[in-house]
């Protein structure tokens, strides 16, 4: 059975319970989800300072769950998934796991581009620019038509779906029609399972970014591994025993 490795870098409970019924859902039996909750930063993350942070946490909290009960490291799962549309940490993350890391949003852009170019549309208008800033970074960029966020943040829309779903309904809509996107990324882990609801009558596909993130975990479309173990190739100071015990130990 293979295992996947998802983390919230947020400290909400709510998202994490969220991301691990709807990954858990769609990778089937024959995959056994885990689903860790950061546990420092932000309870949802919505601006370049919480952002930031969640990086931080995203190393934490995938520290603190190779280790066991006894400091011992346990096995390695076989892939993890960064659960927010945004993927912080993803490259550092990357960079130090023995195995294929990807996140909601790469794993989001990496579907919509077979379709052509796409459109995002996501909660929360500071994360236009951050979000354009990673398609960049990704190599997503040129087939990207554009980002429509709403207002609201992603936790405000999860916690009034009706009301959600008719907000994101039009904004897809304007998406399709002012941008030209030829598929439309609902991106968000709070937004996860509401895709489907918004499909009927958009005339072009629709991707929800959650399930965007199972089906890659299934396909293991990612980057070679670049080390064996997991390890940082630095020495830590003054940061979680669990981080100090991965990172390069002075003699």
């Amino acid at each position: 059975m293979r295992k996947l490795l998802v983390i919230n870098p947020n400290t909400s409970a709510s998202v994490s319970r969220l991301l691990q019924t709807h990954v858990q859902t769609a990778s089937g039996l024959h995959v056994q989800v885990r689903t860790v909750t950061s546990r420092f930063g932000a309870p949802y993350i919505s601006d370049e300072a919480s952002y930031a942070v969640a990086a931080h946490a995203t190393l934490d909290a995938w520290a603190a769950a190779l280790s066991g009960p006894d400091g011992a490291q346990l096995e390695a799962p076989d892939a993890v998934l960064i659960g927010c549309f945004g993927d912080p940490g993803l490259l550092a993350l990357r960079e130090s796991s023995p195995v294929p890391v990807t996140g909601l949003a790469e794993a989001a852009f990496i579907e919509a581009a077979r379709h052509g170019r796409f459109a995002i549309v996501t909660g929360g208008e500071r994360w236009g620019p951050m979000l354009q800033r990673l398609a960049q970074s990704l190599g997503h960029a040129p087939l990207l038509a554009g980002i429509h966020t709403v207002a609201p943040t992603g936790a405000q829309l999860a916690a009034d779906p009706v009301a959600a779903r008719a907000l994101l309904s039009q904004a897809c809509r304007d998406a399709v029609r002012q941008l030209g996107a030829q598929t439309v990324i609902l991106g968000g882990a709070g937004l996860a399972g509401m895709a489907a609801s918004i499909q009927p009558g958009l005339g072009v596909p629709i991707i929800d970014s959650v399930l965007a993130g199972a089906q890659w975990a299934l396909r293991t479309h990612a980057p070679p591994p670049r080390r064996r173990t997991p390890g940082f190739d630095v020495p830590w100071d003054h940061l979680s025993p669990e981080l100090t015990a991965l990172g390069l130990q002075r003699n």
